[in-house]
């Protein structure tokens, strides 16, 4: 018997939080965003993310907000500057969203 057999179906809720993650790293800025985030050595504001990424101001913030919606960064307000960093709690849960969604048992985070 396969290990598929073995998983339970993910409810609608579940579901929905997994396809909000999956559409927010659907796009190629957004997962280098991720990825910038992930190997900054501290928090970034928008601007230095349009000087490392070459992409326009206005689609950064864009990014960063739906990014930002599915919990995959944080903000955080410093003055009149928003800092954004890597949330590794919800980023790395995703391996087990993917799991779960193939109907394979998910590894604990």
């Amino acid at each position: 018997m396969s290990s598929a057999m073995n998983a339970r179906p993910i409810d609608r809720s579940t579901a929905e939080s997994y396809a909000t993650w999956f559409k927010a790293l659907s796009d190629r800025t957004r997962v280098r965003i991720l990825n910038l985030l992930a190997l900054a050595t501290g928090p970034m504001s928008v601007g230095e993310i349009v000087d490392l990424l070459g992409v326009g101001q206005s689609t950064v913030s864009h990014h960063l907000k739906l990014l930002a919606d599915a919990r995959f960064v944080r903000r955080e307000r410093r003055g009149t500057s928003m800092l954004y960093t890597i949330n590794v709690a919800c980023v790395a849960c995703f391996p087990s969203a993917a799991d779960a969604v193939m109907g394979r048992p998910a590894a604990s985070v």
